[in-house]
């Protein structure tokens, strides 16, 4: 789906994520709806407000597969590459990809295949049916 880089966009994005888990079996309070649904807080966020090119909108992408839920969002600077470093101790800003590197299993930056952009991804796998946390 697209949505508008504005925080509006980032929110309808939120929600839509957390909806479409709740059908797909996660409720919404479970850890994994929850999970996924801050991760994709933090990375559209991040496409907003550090990917935004005006008239661009964002992308957004939710796929589960055998045992992992993974979710992708796409902007269009290619040149704003997500920081992986530590943020300021007394910084206001810069922990959301800290977060997004504790609650997922795994998470990256891909360069978009046919146009300007990057898409940043992050997965989290499922328990096994009947396994206990």
């Amino acid at each position: 789906m697209r949505f508008t880089s504005t925080p509006r966009g980032a929110r309808l994005a939120r929600r839509l994520v957390s909806h479409r888990l709740h059908a797909w079996g996660h409720p919404y309070a479970s850890p994994a709806n929850e999970t996924v649904t801050l991760i994709t807080a933090e990375l559209t966020a991040n496409a907003v407000r550090h990917g935004h090119v005006p008239g661009r909108d964002v992308g957004l992408r939710l796929t589960q597969t055998g045992g992992a839920l993974r979710v992708e969002v796409t902007d269009t600077r290619a040149e704003k590459l997500p920081n992986r470093g530590t943020p300021c101790p007394v910084g206001e800003s810069g922990r959301g990809l800290l977060l997004v590197d504790v609650l997922a299993d795994t998470w990256g930056v891909a360069p978009r295949q046919s146009t300007p952009g990057k898409t940043v991804w992050a997965e989290l796998r499922l328990p096994a049916p009947g396994a206990t946390a």
